[in-house]
């Protein structure tokens, strides 16, 4: 990202932690992404939640934003809106193909700053935990969020071709390095061996940094 001078310090700006659940009996794990943002909670809330303004920082979303309504995120997620208590809190189910999870983002206002509160609940696949670690969905996260401050900083929209292929750059590696250690420290703090969780580190680290090779096979 051109406005990204310092990628390290950008990804040090969230607040990491990984926490054990349940939900209808199954178990979860919950990533909680926290940064704080120097804009009044109202224009957060315009940013989070308004059609026309998300693909500035994110993705093109149709459909209904409020309660009962259900979205599309253009080539990504789709789902409900379940709860929408403005400015300060929305939940929705997060749904790509036969996986859902839950995603709830609340926001808390200061003195010159608002705090973004993301949550991303999921039932687990072992072996997709043993294997990424919360850095499998927390990582994308951090991106998210730096496109979000990128855009409160400067008003503008975010470059999505530069967004795609921001990972893949020295900026990015660095970020995404920062940030998918970050969720192994986090992962190892709700009691995940550590042996895994920083193999599971370097993993999504190179699910996120490597370009896959031209004409390579899925």
């Amino acid at each position: 990202m051109a406005l990204l001078t310092d990628p390290a310090a950008v990804a040090g700006l969230v607040v990491r932690e990984v926490h054990t659940g349940a939900r209808d009996g199954m178990p979860t794990r919950i990533a909680i992404a926290r940064r704080d943002y120097a804009t009044d909670q109202a224009d957060l809330w315009d940013a989070l939640t308004t059609a026309e303004r998300i693909p500035r920082w994110f993705l093109p979303v149709t459909g209904e934003l409020k309660v009962g309504g259900s979205y599309q995120l253009e080539g990504n997620a789709h789902g409900v809106v379940e709860e929408c208590d403005a400015p300060r809190r929305f939940t929705v189910t997060w749904e790509m193909g036969p996986q859902i999870s839950w995603v709830q983002v609340t926001l808390t206002p200061d003195a010159d700053h608002t705090t973004l509160e993301l949550r991303h609940e999921a039932v687990i696949d072992p072996g997709m935990w043993t294997q990424y670690g919360p850095g499998a969905v927390g990582v994308g996260w951090d991106l998210v969020l730096m496109s979000l401050g990128l855009h409160l900083a400067s008003g503008e929209a975010v470059d999505p071709e530069e967004g795609l292929t921001f990972p893949t750059t020295p900026e990015g590696i660095t970020f995404v390095r920062v940030a998918a250690n970050g969720w192994a420290d986090a992962a190892i703090a709700d009691g995940d061996d550590p042996t895994v969780a920083r193999t599971a580190a370097e993993q999504t680290i190179t699910f996120y940094t490597v370009e896959p090779e031209e004409g390579s096979q899925s």
